[in-house]
C-alpha cells in the first residue's frame, strides 16, 4: 500500500495543474456557445465523435480515472490527466478565430466553475481515495455545463437592473417597436425595414445579432434617444418561452415573422416546436406581418385576424396578400388605406420575402409607402450574406460566412453559379456545412454539396464538422472535392482551382471550437 500521505496531495496538485489547460478550453467553448448549459458537452461530444482515436483515447481516460479509485491502483491517475489535458486533438486553449475574452461574466463563471470542481473533487477523494481526483478533471465539460447552468440565476439578478434600466427608457421615449423573429432572415430584413422607414421616420434597429435579453437592453440604452419614432428589435430564441419573456421586457406594437424552417432544430427538435416558439412574437402586438406562402404561417395569420390583430400579409408567390412582390418583374404591389400601389425594385435582391415583409412593416406603422421607392432601389445587404467582392485580379469572391441556413446556402449557391457562368469562369465552394441541423444535418449537408457539384463547382470542404456529408454529396454527381482542416489552408486551393475569371463562394463558417 502506498503511502496516502504523500500521493493524496501529489495527485491533488498534478489534478489542480491539469485543471488550468482543461478549463481554459472548455471555458472558450462555453463563452462561444453563449454561456448556454449542456452546450459544452454537446461539443466535447461532437469531437470525439468525427475521430475514432479521440474517441478511444477518451474511453482510455474514462477507464483510467475510474481505474484509480481503487486503492494500489492509484497512479493511473497521472495518464488520465495527461490525457485530459491533451483531447480533443486540435480544439485549442487559445482560440485561432475566437479566442478568450476575459469578460466580467467569464471570470464569475470561472470561479463557479472551479468551486465546483473542488468540491466534488474533494468528496470524490473523500469517498473513493486520492486517485479519484482525475475523475473531477476528465469530466471537466459536465461540470462546466452545470456550473453554466447555475450561474445562469445568478447572472439574471446581477443584469436586472440593467434590465430595468432599458424598460424605463423605452417607456419614456416611447417608439413603436417593431419585433422581427423567423428561422433565417431576421438581419436582412431589419436591414431592410430600417433602410425603408429611414426616408419618413427616425427609427432605431438593434445592432448585428443582438437578439436576447442583454443584447436588446443594450441597444435600448445605449441608441435609443429622444425624438426616435420606431425601434426595431431583433428577437432570437434557442426555445418556447424565450421570445415571450422578450415581448414582456420590450412589448411590440408590430411583430413580424420571416419564415419557418430548420435553423436550431438539434436544440428545438421538432418543426412544430419551432413554429410555437416563434409565434410567441404575435401575442401581444396589435399588429403582425406575415408571409402567408407557407401553409403554417397563413394559418397563423387567420387566428391573429381572428383575435383582433391587424394582418398585413405578404406572398412572393403570387397569392392574394397584402404585399405581393415579383421580383422577376422588378415590382412590389401593395395595398395601402388610398388603394394598390405599385412599387419598383432595383437588381440583386435575392430574397423577395424580406423585402416583402418589410414594406408590410412600414404598412403597419402607417408610413406614406410611395415614399420608400427611391430606396428600394438602394437596398443594404448585410455584411458577409452573400457580398460580392471583386478582388481586382480577376477573380470574384462570394462572402457568404454569415448565413447558417439551407435555403439562403442554396440561393448563395444559385447567384455564385450565374456569376461563374456569366463570366465564363469556374465556380468554387468553400464551406465546412450547416450546423444545429438535428436529424437533418447530414441529410442538408448531402444535398447542397450535390447541389454545387451539378452547378459545376469544385468543391473544397473545411473540418470534419459535416465532411462525410459533403464528401458523399458531391460523389452523387461525381464532383471534385478537396478536404482542409481549418479554412486558412483552404484559401490557396480556392484561389488556384478557380482561376482567374473564376467565383469563389464561401458559404458559412463555423467557429474554431468545431472540430
Amino acid at each position: 500500500m502506498r503511502d496516502q500521505t504523500v500521493l493524496t496531495p501529489v495527485l491533488a496538485l498534478l489534478a489542480l495543474a491539469a485543471l488550468a489547460p482543461v478549463g481554459l478550453r472548455w471555458l472558450r467553448v462555453g463563452q462561444r456557445e453563449h454561456y448556454i448549459g449542456g452546450r459544452v458537452g454537446t461539443i466535447a461530444a461532437l469531437w470525439l465523435s468525427r475521430s475514432r482515436t479521440d474517441l478511444v483515447l477518451a474511453a482510455l481516460a474514462a477507464l483510467l480515472a475510474v481505474v484509480a479509485c481503487v486503492p494500489g491502483l492509484e497512479l493511473a491517475a497521472v495518464p488520465a490527466l495527461a490525457l485530459a489535458v491533451l483531447l480533443p486533438r486540435g480544439l485549442g486553449i487559445r482560440g485561432r478565430t475566437s479566442s478568450l475574452s476575459w469578460t466580467a461574466r467569464l471570470r464569475r463563471l470561472a470561479i463557479g466553475w472551479l468551486a465546483l470542481e473542488l468540491v466534488v473533487g474533494a468528496l470524490l477523494v473523500l469517498l473513493l481515495g486520492p486517485g479519484a481526483a482525475a475523475l473531477a478533471v476528465v469530466g471537466a465539460p459536465l461540470l462546466l455545463d452545470v456550473a453554466m447552468a447555475v450561474m445562469e440565476r445568478v447572472e439574471r439578478r446581477l443584469s436586472a437592473p440593467f434590465v430595468a434600466q432599458a424598460q424605463r427608457r423605452l417607456a419614456r421615449i416611447r417608439p413603436q417597436v417593431v419585433a422581427i423573429t423567423g428561422s433565417y432572415g431576421k438581419t436582412s430584413t431589419k436591414g431592410y425595414i430600417a433602410h425603408l422607414l429611414s426616408a419618413t421616420t427616425a427609427v432605431v434597429a438593434s445592432p448585428a445579432s443582438f437578439n436576447n435579453r442583454l443584447g436588446l437592453s443594450r441597444a435600448v440604452n445605449d441608441a435609443l434617444v429622444e425624438g426616435t419614432e420606431v425601434f426595431v428589435a431583433e428577437m432570437g430564441t434557442y426555445g418556447p418561452g424565450e421570445i415571450r419573456e422578450l415581448c414582456e421586457l420590450f412589448p411590440p406594437d408590430v411583430a413580424v415573422i420571416t419564415t419557418i424552417g430548420e435553423a436550431h432544430l438539434e436544440r428545438m427538435r421538432t418543426h412544430e416546436t419551432i413554429l410555437r416558439a416563434k409565434s410567441e412574437i404575435t401575442e401581444r402586438a396589435r399588429a403582425v406581418v406575415l408571409p402567408v406562402d407557407t401553409p403554417e404561417l397563413a394559418a397563423l395569420a387567420e387566428r391573429c385576424r381572428a383575435a383582433g390583430k391587424q394582418v398585413v400579409t405578404v406572398s412572393v408567390e403570387g397569392r392574394d396578400a397584402d404585399v405581393v412582390v415579383d421580383l422577376a418583374g422588378g415590382t412590389v404591389l401593395a395595398r395601402t388605406p388610398e388603394g394598390p400601389v405599385t412599387l419598383h425594385v432595383g437588381p440583386g435582391v435575392a430574397h423577395g420575402v424580406n423585402l416583402g415583409v418589410a414594406v408590410g412593416v412600414a404598412l403597419a406603422v402607417g408610413a406614406d409607402v410611395t415614399k420608400t421607392e427611391p430606396r428600394l432601389r438602394s437596398l443594404p445587404r448585410a455584411a458577409h450574406r452573400a457580398e460580392v467582392q471583386d478582388t481586382g485580379s480577376g477573380l470574384v469572391v462570394v462572402d457568404d460566412t454569415y448565413n447558417a441556413n439551407p435555403i439562403g446556402a442554396r440561393a448563395a449557391l444559385d447567384e455564385a453559379a450565374a456569376l461563374a457562368r456569366g463570366r465564363g469562369g469556374r465556380l468554387v465552394v468553400v464551406t465546412p456545412g450547416i450546423v444545429e441541423l438535428g436529424h437533418v444535418q447530414r441529410t442538408r449537408n448531402a444535398d447542397f454539396a450535390q447541389a454545387a457539384a451539378e452547378a459545376g463547382a469544385h468543391l473544397v470542404v473545411v473540418g470534419r464538422t459535416n465532411r462525410a456529408a459533403l464528401v458523399e454529396g458531391a460523389a452523387r454527381a461525381q464532383g471534385t472535392v478537396d478536404v482542409v482542416d481549418a479554412r486558412p489552408a483552404a484559401v490557396p486551393l480556392a484561389t488556384s482551382a478557380a482561376g482567374a475569371n473564376g467565383v469563389v463562394l464561401y458559404e458559412n463558417d463555423l467557429p474554431d471550437h468545431y472540430p
